[in-house]
């Protein structure tokens, strides 16, 4: 539990590095451990996700526009 407990820390502190890819839905939902894609979509719809956009009909995200509502996410929690 201790080394689990230490990962999580780990993570916390150090951000991974993002694809250098547009990233898709399914892969917010593999980064962000949802419970499935249309979580994605909700956001979408709701405008509380990060900012996507449109491929003709494939819905794209740009990582560094990922990477900035993590830490807006990550202010807000701490404020």
């Amino acid at each position: 539990m201790a080394n689990r407990r230490l990962a999580l820390v780990d993570v916390a502190t150090e951000p991974r590095p993002l694809p250098a890819r547009y990233l898709t839905p399914d892969d917010l939902v593999e980064m962000f451990e949802l419970p499935s894609v249309e979580t994605v979509y909700q956001w979408r719809r709701k405008r509380t996700g990060p900012r996507g956009f449109r491929v003709g009909r494939h819905l794209r995200f740009d990582p560094a526009d990922v990477r900035a509502w993590v830490d807006s996410q990550r202010e807000g929690a701490a404020a």
